[in-house]
């Protein structure tokens, strides 16, 4: 007896599904622009790693007996590498029904996820799909009631083990939801676009005629409202910036992000930071380049650089080592935190805190943004929650005082409730306000009174500038040192040298906010 039959018919249904939705709608997928899920897969994954899991999953017509055609579900998964490191995986197969939520296609993500969770190793999805149908009532038979059944492998794996979402077409209801339960979210301009619902629904619902890149495209949501981190130009460009910030991940949080011999000196002295902050302290400066002379060969991967831009985000290396970097921005409204830049620090400090990235924040902020739409955004509700949450961060923390560290904003750059290393250039100031805008608050009778207010005002800003210097604080050990600022890199990984191994405690989940380890 032989099962040879039986092999000939698993090849043949595999051979008819890798056909996909046919060919008509797999040159449909092409002249709008975008790869079918295989080739996207063929492009980003290590070259033969892919180990599809569920290839028969779908429905079979059959003919005397026979298989005649195999229609795949709208889902394709399985296993991979990224740069010989495992990767659970899944994309939706837009060319089958526009891949409409079906009962098998979730189940193969359910499966990807268990896949993650288990194995502890990182889930990429690419999303490119429809959300429910309504013709799956028809189906079932039946509807169901909503429940967070369906989501809690999502939620539970955030703090977990990396998860990545690169949105390469129209992500609707599930999909589009699916993303956003991801560690960092990469669109594609033109082709990737979220929504809750698309534009037929958007019709009916609020009687509006709208499209898709309008309703939900990058510039709404890489550049305004922060849903998306980052943009890519194009498919590759995504799968380019999904391996990038993969190599900055470990693979799960029972492990310490992957460490990569230097090539970079760790003595190394930028002469130029000895003058890259202007004497004029409300002159502007290039805060990326300074980054950029402190860390490894001057890499730095930008999380939301198009979101909250007072504030600067990204992953890097000192001496090998992966670091999270914060940095105010003086050229965008002198560095001061507005609702988006506060989003954008609490979901960074969050992302670093889960997978043990120490973080390398420069300080320049002039406070929390103010003034009537300030207030209308709720930017002050916003900024306290990412006091909060870095308060919340177990990882170590150096904050260099590169000028300004007012208020509420200057509050939240560190956690005093650990080891709080504050290192300092000669051209930082910090205070509760500015002088400048505290003096009229203080002093406002006196300077209403007097003969020449401006003089008055002018005489008493003076005075208190005398104040201003880090080197009265330092008498008083309030700051933990100031330094020449081409000495930072090496002072820095001396600390990181010392704080990193001891990181080896506390791998593995965190606690859930609000209970301290």
């Amino acid at each position: 007896m032989s099962w040879q039959d039986d092999v000939n018919e698993i090849q043949r249904r595999r051979e008819l599904g890798l056909k996909m939705g046919g060919q008509e709608r797999v040159d449909r997928q092409h002249a709008q622009g975008k790869y079918t899920v295989r080739e996207r897969f063929d492009r980003l994954f290590d070259a033969e790693s892919f180990l599809e899991v569920g290839s028969l999953a779908g429905s079979a017509t059959l003919v005397d007996g026979k298989v005649a055609d195999f229609a795949p579900s709208a889902y394709v998964m399985g296993l991979a590498e990224i740069g010989g490191r495992r990767v659970a995986a899944g994309g939706e197969d837009f060319t089958v029904k526009g891949a409409a939520m079906a009962t098998e296609r979730r189940d193969k993500l359910h499966f990807a996820e268990q896949m993650a969770k288990e194995f502890r190793i990182p889930l990429v999805l690419l999303m490119d799909g429809a959300g429910a149908s309504i013709q799956s009532i028809e189906s079932m038979g039946h509807t169901y009631l909503p429940n967070t059944r369906d989501w809690s492998l999502s939620m539970d794996l955030l703090g977990l083990v990396p998860v990545v979402a690169g949105v390469v077409g129209p992500a609707a209801g599930y999909p589009a939801a699916r993303a956003m339960l991801a560690h960092w979210v990469c669109m594609v301009r033109g082709t990737g676009q979220l929504f809750a619902a698309g534009p037929p629904v958007v019709r009916r619902a609020i009687g509006r005629e709208i499209g898709k890149e309008e309703l939900g495209g990058t510039d709404v949501h890489v550049h305004r409202s922060g849903v998306a981190e980052n943009e890519a130009t194009d498919e590759d460009d995504c799968f380019r910036q999904i391996r990038e910030f993969l190599s900055f991940m470990p693979d799960s949080v029972w492990e310490r992000p992957p460490y990569r011999e230097p090539a970079d000196r760790p003595d190394r002295r930028e002469e130029e930071l000895l003058t890259i902050v202007p004497e004029n302290r409300n002159r502007p400066y290039n805060m990326r380049k300074l980054v950029q002379l402190i860390v490894d060969d001057g890499r730095l991967f930008e999380i939301s650089p198009h979101y909250g831009r007072s504030v600067i985000a990204g992953l890097a290396r000192m001496n090998g080592h992966v670091v999270g970097v914060m940095a105010n921005d003086p050229r965008f409204m002198g560095g001061a935190i507005d609702g988006p830049a506060a989003d954008k620090q609490t979901h960074f400090i969050e992302l670093c805190d889960a997978f043990h990235i120490p973080i390398l924040n420069f300080v320049d902020v002039p406070g929390v943004m103010v003034g009537p739409q300030a207030e209308l955004e709720g930017t002050l509700r916003r900024g306290m929650r990412a006091f909060w949450m870095i308060y919340q961060a177990t990882v170590p923390i150096i904050d260099i005082m590169v000028r300004k560290c007012y208020g509420m904003a200057g509050a939240a750059t560190n956690n005093a409730s650990r080891l709080n290393l504050r290192i300092a250039w000669p051209s930082a100031e910090w205070g509760s306000l500015p002088i400048e805008g505290g003096v009229d608050a203080a002093f406002r009778r006196d300077i209403e009174t007097s003969t020449d207010p401006a003089g008055r005002r002018k005489e008493l800003e003076e005075q208190l500038s005398q104040l201003r210097s880090p080197f009265v604080t330092a008498e008083k050990f309030g700051v933990e040192d100031i330094i020449d600022p081409r000495d930072t890199r090496r002072i820095v990984i001396r600390f990181l040298d010392a704080a990193i191994p001891a990181m080896s405690h506390s791998l593995g989940p965190k606690p859930r906010y609000g209970v301290r380890p």
